[in-house]
């Protein structure tokens, strides 16, 4: 059964730590694709040229540093 990712964004007021709670459940396959979605989401063609919403940019940082935890440079 694949788990299902419940969205990616989320209100200005919520909590980062439920994001990095949510990575910490995805496995490898599926932290790459949330991954890709956000690395889109904050891309210059996604936003007509206009920085990206903070959040996803937030996402973002939080889902490479769990990918970068997960598989140290060695």
């Amino acid at each position: 059964m694949t788990r299902q990712f419940s969205g990616i964004g989320f209100d200005e007021s919520s909590d980062v730590e439920r994001f990095r709670t949510e990575l910490l459940k995805m496995s490898n396959q599926e932290l790459v694709k949330c991954g890709k979605d956000l690395a889109f989401l904050c891309s210059p063609k996604q936003n007509f040229g206009k920085p990206p919403r903070e959040v996803w940019a937030v996402q973002l940082k939080e889902a490479r540093a769990e990918w970068r935890r997960r598989h140290p440079a060695r």
